[in-house]
């Protein structure tokens, strides 16, 4: 469900709510939690990681970056902070998007990790993608959207098969890991099929 939030200054935002998170719009702020997550190998390991890059240039990128429209949302998803947080109700803890989109295909393809590994594993990426594939169906009027998973991912597996994704093919030998060639599968979920 999306809801518009008033904030303390006045402004508005938009945010989409799932049972235990809410995606929001990636802002500048959150350079340094992205930085970190994308030099971390462990959040890393089943991604197809890119060059390492400064601080200043994540920073720039979600500066200078399209706002959100239909053929590219990003969002930033946020889970009631741990007591550790200190006074912030809200933590940012991993990203979602749905890139892609065309109004010709109703589709567009799904992204998502988590880069703070303490939310691992209690369900929050079950929501994220739950929410996100819901706002894609309903606002952005989808029709299918798909992604790709490297088939040693397990925990990724499980959370997409919770939510209804089913594979529909394998391209073999596409990412490589510790030396290693793994293929990846290519996984959708059809509107009316999320659970």
């Amino acid at each position: 469900m999306m809801q518009v939030v008033p904030m303390s200054d006045g402004e508005r935002d938009m945010f989409v709510l799932g049972e235990r998170v809410r995606l929001r719009a990636m802002e500048p702020a959150d350079a340094e939690a992205l930085w970190w997550w994308n030099h971390d190998p462990e959040v890393m390991r089943w991604m197809d990681a890119g060059y390492a890059q400064p601080l200043v240039q994540v920073r720039t990128w979600l500066e200078e970056r399209p706002r959100n429209a239909y053929g590219d949302v990003l969002f930033g998803i946020d889970a009631p902070a741990k007591p550790t947080a200190g006074t912030a109700e809200w933590q940012l803890i991993g990203l979602v998007r749905l890139s892609g989109a065309e109004p010709e295909t109703g589709c567009a393809e799904l992204n998502i990790y988590l880069g703070e590994k303490e939310y691992w594993g209690q369900g929050y990426a079950t929501d994220a993608v739950r929410a996100v594939c819901r706002y894609g169906f309903e606002a952005m009027r989808l029709h299918k959207i798909a992604l790709t998973v490297v088939t040693e991912n397990d925990a990724a597996l499980r959370v997409y098969r919770r939510v209804g994704f089913v594979e529909e093919g394998r391209l073999r030998e596409v990412f490589r890991r510790e030396g290693q060639w793994l293929d990846k599968y290519t996984m959708g979920l059809l509107e009316g099929e999320l659970k």
